[in-house]
């Protein structure tokens, strides 16, 4: 692995393709390109630029050669995070993972506690004859904010007679953020330990609630024999074909903000938009950079932990900002991390932010 990236590393042509799609260049310190170049001829750098990604993919996905530049700054902070450079957040954060197995440090016993707002009972994953797993992960598990979205996403299910279960306790963070910061030794512990749940379960299809769950148990933990989805691809033609009844009448402007990891990192851009498209008296609206030209809310790549020392305009406020010139009323997405990164500049701005489950429960 080490020779092959140092090898793409090799092929770049310095077109500045990844700088141009980059949505922190230009404003803070972080150039891509320049980063690529210095990684090209073992120069050193600033410890502080790797930490300014987000790891939308953008530039990977518009690079040329196949560099692949994403990748190219997870290399730099494993080096970092190797030599101890790390900001203190990310390392509280990168511990409660070792300890907890989830980056906020809460008792890992509690993973499951969402499960009590239900007024039905979520079988153990061994339990179900569909061996469908409802996998919750860290910020929906323990984040008041985004607990709601797995009991929405449970009543959504048990309304649409689709049969899941969960892990419970059992589970572990998905790693996707952990391997993004560069703790490579941390990232492979957890796979490890998901993936063998998985097998002594008979897990036949995983379904995420998270979007950077869905990339990195579909992209990153190998070849499993296990179907894997967002949790948006199951409800779309659940709720298009009328097996989840929608009687109430929503009557909002809702704009729909793609989350990389769901859209330009993973294609899924219709299955949200049909779910939004059918609930009553909804007037769906679009940002003029949506789907795989989507502005990064800025919440991925460990962002979601600690914010840069730079002063800048956060993506956050021009996407509000962007919505509001757009007529909308509330901003909907399909992921937890956008949910919290998009909230409070909205609030200020007299909006509201809604996860997908959280329109459609309103309708139920």
């Amino acid at each position: 692995m080490v020779e092959q990236a140092a090898t793409r590393v090799l092929t770049c042509i310095q077109c500045g393709k990844c700088t141009g799609s980059c949505p922190e260049s230009g404003k803070t310190p972080f150039n891509v390109r320049m980063l690529v170049r210095k990684k090209q001829f073992q120069s050193a750098i600033d410890e502080a630029l790797p930490w300014y990604c987000t790891s939308c993919g953008a530039c990977t996905i518009r690079c040329p050669r196949d560099v692949k530049p994403s990748e190219v700054i997870i290399e730099l902070r494993a080096k970092l995070v190797e030599d101890g450079d790390i900001p203190v957040a990310l390392q509280k954060a990168l511990e409660n993972t070792f300890v907890q197995k989830n980056p906020w440090g809460r008792s890992r016993n509690k993973r499951a506690d969402w499960a009590q707002k239900l007024d039905f009972e979520v079988p153990h994953v061994s339990e179900t004859e569909s061996k469908r797993l409802l996998f919750v992960c860290c910020i929906q598990a323990y984040d008041p904010r985004c607990m709601v979205i797995p009991v929405n996403v449970a009543r959504l299910f048990n309304a649409g007679g689709l049969e899941f279960g969960i892990l419970g306790e059992e589970e572990a963070c998905c790693g996707n953020e952990i391997r993004r910061i560069g703790e490579a030794g941390l990232f492979e512990e957890l796979e490890e330990e998901n993936k063998a749940a998985f097998e002594e379960y008979g897990v036949k299809e995983i379904v995420t609630l998270s979007p950077h769950c869905m990339n990195v148990l579909k992209k990153e933990y190998g070849d499993m024999g296990i179907k894997v989805v967002h949790y948006t691809e199951l409800l779309a033609p659940l709720v298009e074909e009328g097996a989840i009844k929608l009687p109430g009448s929503f009557g909002k402007k809702v704009i729909y903000h793609d989350p990389c990891f769901l859209g330009k990192q993973n294609g899924v851009f219709d299955e949200p938009r049909a779910i939004l498209g059918a609930v009553p008296d909804l007037e769906l609206l679009e940002f003029s950079r949506s789907r795989e030209m989507s502005l990064c809310c800025e919440g991925g790549g460990g962002r979601m932990f600690f914010e840069v020392e730079a002063t800048y305009q956060r993506n956050a406020d021009v996407r509000v900002l962007d919505a509001v010139s757009r007529g909308a009323e509330i901003i909907a997405t399909a992921c937890p991390f956008c949910v919290m990164t998009l909230e409070d500049p909205a609030t200020e701005k007299g909006l509201a932010v809604k996860e997908l489950s959280e329109i459609l429960t309103e309708v139920l």
